[in-house]
């Protein structure tokens, strides 16, 4: 049963794609990290990103989007936590999401309908995401999970594995859509994704004992791992462990409708004149809900 539910996919999907009711596009705008080096501040060292979007409108009120989407997230506790400046820590990583969602229009919507060419939205849905938190060092970037920085892969510390560079998130956020032209539709949305990791800034535990670092890791990973001009004593709070970190995209996305131009298959349910013979029945229509 799972194999043909698998296959019916795989046959629909390119049916789905290229249907009239899809749409495909770019998307411009912005991330930003929240976590240990930035706990509230919104947009703070934000960076730009751009990826490709693909939309399926079911209906009026509820679509299918994905999104690929490339950027960076940085901070520094200089600038993002200057209550923690004296611990020096900053960091950037590169940022590759894909990310299938759900979108709810708050009013009918369909892109190049003379009347319903407007409306907020909301979406969630799940995404996977890469990351590879890097620290700066003599000019040179380092890339910190090789390192260990909180013990990972030292005896003295058996319990603390290497952190895996790939993790799922829960994205969610609101926007709005306005379909200036036939087959054009424009997008503005900004939201969050909450993260099942505490490494994108590779801050969440303890600090370690510098020699067990530069003896079982590598000298790098005992400078960086404790980069404050006085250094903190061994176990000592480092990050905060209980809370995951959090990433924000927000853009500015335009996406074109396919196969506009065929005006025998509708993507949207029409008004349907019928017979005299039926004008007193009640006659269901085959049509999509609205």
């Amino acid at each position: 049963m799972r194999k043909q539910i698998i296959l019916i996919s795989l046959l629909y999907f390119p049916v789905m794609l290229f249907s009239q009711r899809s749409e495909v596009g770019l998307m411009l705008g912005a991330t930003y990290y929240l976590g240990d080096l930035n706990p509230s501040k919104q947009f703070m060292m934000s960076m730009p990103a751009g990826g490709l979007v693909y939309r399926y409108n079911f209906n009026y009120r509820w679509s299918i989007k994905v999104d690929a989407v490339f950027g960076y997230l940085r901070a520094d506790d200089k600038i993002t936590n200057p209550d923690k400046k004296e611990r020096n820590l900053s960091f950037r990583s590169p940022l590759f999401e894909f990310s299938p969602q759900v979108e709810l229009n708050f009013f009918k919507y369909q892109t190049g309908h003379r009347k319903f060419k407007f409306s907020p939205y909301l979406f969630g849905g799940i995404c996977l995401f890469y990351f590879n938190p890097q620290a700066k060092y003599d000019n040179k970037w380092y890339d910190l999970q090789p390192l260990g920085t909180e013990g990972q892969g030292t005896t003295q510390y058996p319990d603390r594995k290497p952190y895996s560079l790939i993790s799922f998130g829960i994205p969610f956020g609101l926007g709005i859509k306005y379909s200036p032209y036939k087959a054009v539709n424009i997008g503005l949305e900004w939201g969050m994704r909450k993260t099942f990791t505490d490494y994108i800034d590779d801050v969440s535990k303890t600090y370690v004992d510098p020699e067990i670092l530069r003896s079982q890791k590598s000298p790098m990973s005992a400078i960086l791992s404790d980069r404050s001009e006085v250094l903190h004593e061994p176990n000592s709070q480092r990050g905060n462990s209980k809370s995951t970190d959090w990433y924000s995209f927000a853009a500015l996305s335009i996406t074109f409708k396919l196969n506009f131009a065929d005006k025998s298959c509708s993507a949207y349910p029409k008004k349907i004149s019928y017979p005299k013979f039926f004008k007193n029945k009640k006659v269901i229509p085959q049509n999509f809900p609205q």
